[in-house]
């Protein structure tokens, strides 16, 4: 599976075998150690340094259920007539069906993609950059997408990426995509990156979006004993970054139409700096109270020292 996708999740590799993500670990670590594979937060890439870049038909079978919840939960940020940008990804195409159903929307893109899925969308308007078409993501990119963007203003850009840790933010293994990226932020006053748990922790060689320029972080939960995930959201709430964790276990019913999420206070929460509406969201410090381990205890209260 590695092989032919270029990364896996545990959950993934854990669903296909039928077997407990524990186990899957394990093997994984087996296989890591003859050389077959490089561990990553939550999945497996193929060895040798950065993480290459899988095309579109394969990221699109990577993490369904999770980008499907991290999708809904983002429409939810969402309100009626505002004007969005809206990047490249299997993310943010899932995004792009529920935005369907925003009224006075004008959505932003150079994802062939996401503009596909809003095509018959009655009272929501597409603006598509110009550029050269990139046929791995469908999306366009180089100087013509880029000088489209310029003296655009709009609420909100939403962005997912290869990769997302917190000493260097969002990257992509592709230099035209995350030259476009860095055009769609400048153009956006708050930025929300949708990422799921696979890619935390994860990084690759062009940063798109540094860790003060991002706003919100919309995630999954990482597995429970997935220790260097909720390390990493804890270390990017530690910088100021809200993070919306999709799932069920919400403390309070949502708004309508919007997905579970856990509210409970954040961290290190930057104020007023960007408009929109502000979420409490949950973070790692959260998650990782939830686990008994004592070498994730130590290692979160380590962090918080420094």
């Amino acid at each position: 599976m590695v092989r032919a996708n270029g990364a896996v999740s545990l959950r993934e590799l854990a669903r296909v075998v039928q077997t407990s993500e524990v186990t899957v670990r394990r093997d994984v670590r087996a296989l890591e150690a003859e050389g077959l594979l490089d561990r990553r937060h939550g999945g497996a890439v193929l060895p040798g340094g950065f993480t290459r870049e899988s095309g579109f038909p394969q990221k699109s079978h990577l993490a369904t259920a999770e980008k499907t919840a991290i999708a809904d939960v983002a429409a939810g940020l969402v309100e009626e007539g505002e004007a969005i940008v809206v990047g490249a990804g299997t993310t943010t195409q899932e995004l792009a069906r529920r935005l369907a159903r925003v009224p006075g929307l004008t959505v932003v893109t150079n994802s062939l993609l996401v503009a596909q899925a809003l095509a018959h969308a009655n009272r929501v308007e597409v603006v598509m950059t110009g550029g050269t078409l990139r046929g791995s993501n469908y999306a366009l990119v180089g100087s013509g997408a880029e000088q489209s963007l310029q003296g655009l203003r709009v609420s909100r850009a939403f962005l997912s990426g290869a990769g997302l840790t917190a000493e260097r933010g969002l990257s992509t293994s592709n230099m035209l995509s995350a030259s476009v990226d860095r055009a769609l932020v400048q153009a956006a006053a708050e930025v929300v990156v949708l990422a799921d748990h696979t890619k935390l922790g994860t990084d690759t060689m062009f940063q798109t979006v540094p860790t003060d320029v991002i706003t919100r972080l919309v995630t999954d939960e990482p597995p429970p004993h997935d220790d260097r995930a909720a390390m990493e959201l804890q270390a990017l709430a530690d910088q100021g970054v809200q993070i919306t964790v999709a799932g069920s276990g919400a403390a309070e019913a949502p708004p309508a139409g919007r997905q579970h999420r856990r509210d409970v206070p954040l961290p290190g929460q930057r104020g007023g700096r960007h408009p929109g509406p502000q979420l409490r969201s949950a973070t790692a410090s959260s998650l990782a109270a939830e686990a008994t381990a004592p070498e994730r205890s130590a290692r979160v209260a380590d962090l918080r020292r420094r």
